[in-house]
């Protein structure tokens, strides 16, 4: 077979550019790669792997002929139209929530469960949500070797997890309070120096603040974010009764989740063997030395495509548990590159 053909819908979007830059620095299994959008983006010209590629509206025609189709677009928009690209003979690999718990759709994550992206009914593979995919590179290497049995987890999630609309806010809250240094330091000035938040993403002030908040309201006063972690979890590393705990917090940082995570397994594991399990990992990198300073940030990940530990730490009052502090681009492993890498499992089944 000749090289597959693939869509990339949703191409003008905040993940999708960052899939155009990771599709010209990937492998080349790629023929044609069709850029596909909404009516008002077409016509637009994009640049990947050198060549210049004009946008195509969104409309059944646009999958004839081709073989993967890759989907950074809303829900809804997912939810219609996925269908309608395997109905057409395209795999897809979804990045929306449309599909991720449908027992029918596997949830892949390359590193931890490749082999069940050949299983897909649907002709639908779906994309983790990028909080639990920031972690999932780290958490499925022990879980092979000590068998997880137990999950808290605190994320400091970036504002670009929102959206476009993410970013902006902040910068423009960041513009309404450059200057001012007494700021902070009385209940409620922040948020009267900001922006009227009826037109933010965010329930409270972004900048000099914390908000632990982040998704929508759920049963019994979970966020959804804070559900996705801990049923994504189990269904990735095929755990259904793990047992997983999630507070979402989002945080003042542009593009880079971050997760304090307390695991604990079956199996007695020390920092040693788990440090040395994440060295042998291939797309971890550990960043871990205290006393010199060294351990992950945001603004040393944003960009890059590992996933950064460090801070790994015996739990003093629980027994086989780990703290560990995670960083990885939520629009890179946390999107646009799983989405990729999980294309390519299929480029090499149809072509192997």
């Amino acid at each position: 077979m000749s090289k597959p053909t693939l869509a990339v819908v949703g191409a003008t979007g905040a993940v999708g550019t960052v899939m155009l830059d990771i599709l010209s620095s990937r492998p080349d299994v790629w023929g044609e790669i069709r850029l596909i959008a909404s009516p008002r983006s077409a016509g637009k010209v994009l640049r990947v792997r050198g060549e210049d590629v004009v946008v195509q509206a969104l409309s059944p025609e646009v999958f004839d002929g081709v073989d993967v189709a890759m989907f950074d677009v809303p829900d809804e928009v997912s939810a219609e139209w996925a269908p309608i690209a395997a109905a057409r003979g395209a795999v897809v690999v979804d990045n929306s929530g449309a599909f991720r718990m449908d027992p029918d759709v596997p949830l892949v994550v390359p590193e931890c469960n490749a082999e069940a992206a050949r299983n897909r009914p649907k002709g639908i593979i779906a994309n983790p949500n990028c909080t639990t995919l920031s972690m999932m590179a780290a958490m499925g290497a022990l879980h092979r070797q000590y068998g997880l049995r137990e999950l808290v987890v605190a994320s400091y999630q970036a504002v670009s997890g929102a959206g476009a609309a993410g970013p902006k806010r902040l910068y423009d809250e960041l513009e309404a309070v450059a200057g001012d240094r007494t700021l902070g330091t009385v209940a409620g000035d922040v948020r009267k120096a900001v922006p009227d938040l009826a037109d933010s993403p965010f329930p409270a002030p972004m900048v000099l603040n914390v908000v632990p908040w982040a998704g929508s309201l759920k049963d019994d006063g979970w966020s959804s974010e804070e559900l996705k972690v801990r049923n994504e979890s189990r269904k990735i590393l095929g755990i259904p009764d793990l047992k997983v705990s999630a507070t979402c917090v989002r945080v003042p940082v542009v593009t880079t989740h971050s997760l304090a995570v307390h695991a604990t397994f079956a199996e007695p594991v020390t920092v040693e063997g788990a440090r040395a399990v994440l060295d042998k990992a291939p797309t971890v990198v550990v960043l871990d030395d205290p006393a010199q300073g060294v351990f992950p940030t945001p603004a040393d990940v944003v960009g890059t495509d590992p996933t950064y530990v460090g801070r790994i730490r015996q739990a003093l009052d629980f027994p086989n548990t780990l703290e560990l502090f995670i960083c990885g681009d939520n629009l890179r492993k946390g999107a646009a590159l799983n989405t990729a890498e999980i294309a390519e499992l299929v480029a090499a089944e149809l072509t192997g």
